[in-house]
């Protein structure tokens, strides 16, 4: 019997599910987390590093980009310094 630790409001809500997850590891009944979240983080750090080795190649060849074919995409060479320059980690 718990109705006591339920209420709309949020803060007291997470303290509500703290002492219930509380309980359950105290009774031993706390399932095992999944293997999801690992997955998750190594494909997020999958596509970061994909991003970066993007940024990377992108900025190299706009380096190597002459000024007629700055101007085609509508870029200054000052511009386009300042981005190549940029570590592959700036957006």
């Amino acid at each position: 019997m718990r109705p006591y630790y339920f209420d709309f409001d949020a803060p007291r809500t997470w303290r509500a599910l703290a002492i219930l997850n509380f309980e359950r590891m105290a009774r031993g009944s706390v399932p095992p987390r999944p293997r999801r979240r690992r997955r998750q983080r190594l494909r997020a750090a999958a596509a970061l590093l994909g991003c970066w080795v993007a940024r990377r190649r992108e900025r190299r060849e706009l380096a190597r980009l002459d000024l007629r074919m700055l101007r085609d995409i509508g870029v200054t060479p000052s511009e386009a310094a300042g981005e190549a320059d940029k570590p592959f980690w700036r957006a």
